[in-house]
Order: C-alpha cells, then sequence, then structure tokens
C-alpha cells in the first residue's frame, strides 16, 4: 500500500516509517523539508513538501494514498506560527480534508495517553483532533500512546541530559508522578499493526509499557546507567510553573515548558482498571525500561554545527613525528585500539559503564569533562587514515572533531582538527571564559600522548585557530549533515 506520513521525521515518525517500510509498503513523507528529510531512507520513500498548517500547500498529496499516518504535533507553543490550535487542531482538519478529497480509505492518528482527562493545552488540542478525525467519512483508528521515549524525545532524554551534565537535578513536586513509558520502536510497531488490520477500525487504543515508573525513580535509574552520584532538589511545583514562565519572558530556553510541566503533573499512565492495547490489541510484548534506558544513554542525536551560537571555529593542533616506530595508517589505528588510554586525564573515556574501548564507526564514547559532567561524542566515519568524531546533544560544542594521519617530508604527521560552535548561550559564556583554555589543554595532551607511544622525537605541538566565513561554514554543515545521513541510512537498514 502508498502510505502518507505527517510528521515522519520525529521520534516516533521516523521508527513508523521504517516500520512500515519493512513491512512492504511505500511511503509518501510529507513536512515542510521533505526532499531532505526523506534521505535518511534509501528506497521506499517519496517526498512531498507541504505544512498541515497551511492546507493550500497540502493539494494533491494524498493522491493515490491508501492510508494516512497522521503523527504532526507540537508539545509546546511558539506563537503565532507554531501553536496547539494551528498545528494540532486546525492541522489535523487540513490534512484529513486532504485524506477525504484524494479518497483515503483510511486515517490512523496518533493522538496522546491521558487526553480524554488531561487539562493540559496539548492534551486538549489532541483530544480536539480526535473528534475531527472520528468525523472522517472512511475507517479511522486512534492510537494514544503514553510517554513515548527515544533518541531525543523531549522527556526522557532531557531528564537524561540532566543527570549527565547538571551537579544537582530538579525534582518536580514529590517526584512520584506516575509515568509508563513506551520505546518508540514499539509504537511504530503499533501503528503499522493499525495500518494493516481492518478489525482495528473504528477503535481508541490506549497504548504504554508495561512498567510503571515516577520522574524520581528515573533519576535514580539514569545516575546506576551513568555511575553519576548528582543531589536530588525537590522543586515545589507552583515554584518550578513560575521558574519555567519567567525564564520564558526573558527568552531563556530550558527545554520545559509550562504545558509540558502541566502534563508530568497530570501523570502519563493507564487507569489502574485499563487493558494495555499494546499487549492485549496488538500482541507487542514492550521492551524492558532497564533495557530501554540503556539503549537511550547511547543513543541522543548529534549536535550538527548548525545548532550551536557564534561563529563557528576551525581550529588545527598537529605534530610532525620523526622516526615513529609506526607509518602513519599503523598509528591511527594505534590511536583507535587505545583511545581510551591515550586520552588525556581532563578527557576521561572512563566515564560510563560500558563506555567501548576501540574507536570504530557507529559507536558513542562518553567522557568526563571539567566543569560538565558526562557529555558524548559518536564516531561518525573511520577509514585509513582518520577518523571523525561527532558531539551529541549535551555537549557543550556543536561540531565535529577529525583525528588524522599522514606522512610530510619523511616524518609522520598526527593532527587534530576541530571545527565547533558553543552548544548554547552559556555554553559560549564557558568557552570564552575557561573552556577553550580545557580544550587546548585536552588536544595537545592528546598529541603529546601520541608521540610518546609512538617512540618518536619530541616535536613542538602547533596550533591555529580562524573563524570560518559564511560559505566555510555551509561546506562544514553538509559535510556534518552527510556523514550524520550516512549513519541514518545505515541504522535504518531499508
Amino acid at each position: 500500500m502508498q502510505i502518507l506520513v505527517t510528521g515522519g521525521t520525529g521520534v516516533v515518525g521516523a521508527s513508523t516509517v521504517s516500520a512500515l517500510l519493512e513491512r512492504g509498503h511505500k511511503v509518501r513523507l510529507l513536512s515542510r523539508h521533505a526532499e531532505h528529510d526523506a534521505r535518511a531512507w534509501t528506497n521506499g520513500v517519496s517526498a512531498v513538501e507541504g505544512d498541515v498548517a497551511d492546507p493550500t500547500s497540502l493539494a494533491g498529496a494524498a493522491d493515490g494514498c491508501d492510508v494516512l499516518v497522521h503523527l504532526v504535533a507540537v508539545v509546546d507553543e511558539s506563537p503565532p506560527d507554531v501553536t496547539f490550535q494551528r498545528v494540532n487542531v486546525d492541522g489535523t482538519r487540513n490534512i484529513v480534508a486532504e485524506a477525504g478529497r484524494a479518497g483515503v480509505r483510511k486515517i490512523v492518528y496518533v493522538s496522546s495517553l491521558g487526553c480524554a482527562r488531561g487539562q493540559s493545552p496539548y492534551h486538549r488540542s489532541k483530544l480536539a483532533g480526535e473528534g475531527i478525525v472520528r468525523g472522517f467519512a472512511g475507517e479511522w483508528v486512534i492510537l494514544r500512546p503514553g510517554a513515548v521515549y527515544g533518541p531525543g524525545d523531549e522527556h526522557l532524554s532531557a531528564l537524561l541530559r540532566m543527570v549527565r551534565t547538571l551537579p544537582a537535578v530538579p525534582i518536580i513536586g514529590d517526584g512520584n508522578q506516575p509515568i509508563q513509558p513506551l520505546w518508540h520502536e514499539d509504537a511504530a510497531s503499533a501503528v503499522a499493526i493499525a495500518v494493516d488490520r481492518d478489525d482495528l477500525s473504528g477503535g481508541v487504543y490506549d497504548l504504554a509499557g508495561e512498567e510503571l515508573t515516577s520522574q524520581r525513580d528515573l533519576v535514580d535509574r539514569f545516575k546506576r546507567l551513568t555511575n553519576r552520584t548528582n543531589v536530588d532538589i525537590p522543586v515545589p511545583e507552583l515554584l518550578a510553573q513560575f521558574g519555567i514562565r519567567a525564564a520564558g519572558a526573558i527568552g531563556v530556553d530550558l527545554g520545559f515548558s509550562d504545558s509540558q510541566l502541566q502534563m508530568l503533573i497530570e501523570g502519563s499512565a493507564l487507569p489502574p482498571d485499563a487493558n494495555n492495547a499494546l499487549t492485549h490489541a496488538f500482541g507487542i510484548t514492550p521492551l524492558s525500561l532497564d533495557e530501554g534506558l540503556r539503549r537511550l544513554a547511547d543513543a541522543q542525536p548529534e549536535q550538527l554545527p548548525d545548532d550551536g551560537v557564534g561563529s563557528l571555529m576551525r581550529k588545527r593542533y598537529w605534530t610532525d613525528i620523526v622516526d615513529s616506530r609506526f607509518d602513519a595508517d599503523r598509528l591511527l589505528d594505534y590511536v583507535r585500539l587505545n583511545f581510551s588510554t591515550l586520552a588525556p586525564a581532563i578527557m576521561s573515556t572512563d566515564a560510563e559503564p560500558g563506555t567501548p574501548s576501540l574507536v570504530e564507526e557507529g559507536v558513542t564514547l562518553t567522557l568526563d569533562l571539567p566543569l560538565r559532567g558526562h557529555v558524548q561524542v559518536r564516531v561518525a566515519e573511520v577509514d585509513e587514515q582518520r577518523f571523525t568524531l561527532m558531539t551529541l546533544e549535551g555537549h557543550p560544542l556543536a561540531g565535529a572533531v577529525r583525528i588524522q594521519t599522514e606522512h610530510v617530508n619523511g616524518a609522520v604527521r598526527f593532527e587534530v582538527q576541530v571545527y565547533d560552535r558553543a552548544a548554547s548561550i552559556p555554553d559560549l559564556v564557558m568557552m570564552r571564559t575557561l573552556g577553550d583554555t580545557l580544550q587546548d589543554r585536552a588536544w595537545t595532551q592528546l598529541i603529546e600522548n601520541v608521540v610518546k607511544a609512538s617512540n618518536g622525537r619530541p616535536a613542538d605541538v602547533r596550533r591555529s585557530a580562524e573563524s570560518l566565513s559564511e560559505s566555510e561554514a555551509a561546506v562544514v554543515q553538509r559535510w556534518a549533515e552527510e556523514l550524520v545521513l550516512l549513519r541514518k541510512q545505515h541504522d535504518a537498514g531499508v
């Protein structure tokens, strides 16, 4: 079947597209940057550019499609363009109208667990969307997943980053608000099943993981997982609400909105007497919470240069090693095999249990940085004379590090190239005051350790730094995007 998917780039959306492809369907991806977004899959996905909030952009989007999977929604508002009414309500009305015009047979609408009783603006908007879908002339299925988590989600991933990077973690209220987290791939499987099965039509299905937890319990689990000993700071709900609103009023993004706080307070769990449709209706055995959190710990998305603030910097650190016992290729292999022991003490790679010791393509390395806590980089590429590390969400820098070797005038050059911006305004202040000095020291010590391991003659470590022009920064951004795209295609496997 040909499936039109809106919102196929989010945590649930990307997994849903892959699940549909695995079942033999063809997917038409609708998004504002569909041509770019569809590149994450090598086959089976076509692109149509459109915005559900703009009905004129949807004309013809559903032509020839059998099923519409509507995932687009916002959990936070950025007026005037991005609001619950404009996207979650009017956007649903617009895409349902397009589906009706094109003769789409079925709509699978992804709503939210608790929207029938929740009072947050988000929940009210999703309930309004359900009402619109119920009025569709064809078949419809409504899915109400709970707190879906996966790489870069706005709840559990944000909590994980707090545990990794903050000395103290805020606990809202008593921290015991009930949550039943659902792994993103399990939610995607339910969506794909709803597309295929006709016996589910006309039903509303609550979906959740099988384990009941809470904010306080999740913090404790993340502490064990990351080997952190943060202090918990209880924050009364009213004080937290005031703090979020005050920060928003002065333009500070805390990564957590007033609406999200209200949803946390309301809880995201099945009523005690409810059946979990994930297992009862869809026959899915959910991933255990411990395994899901373990996977989440190493699956955070990359921070590309354009995700940062300030000028994009290019920094080089290098030395030419004379009489090295390794040639260029073998030296890089040695560094990859022994990166954890060659890395300087101020960039410890033994930060968390299970951190890989071998630098190989696709692995995630967790580092312990002064003043920042635990941050991560992903090995984006490895070839004979270079490997590249990309910073992940939570790192103070947005960008990439390339480590390479080559033969130069009878010597072996070992070089570190850094392309980065500060990840946020506070990180920019930190880098200008102390971070740049620590970064210089870290890469210099790495090079000195490599020279010593090579048994080569000591040489001065040379360095340079420059701010890139807009055109140069655009080239670096495209290079970084291509590396991430290749990883996504590999992970999608379709």
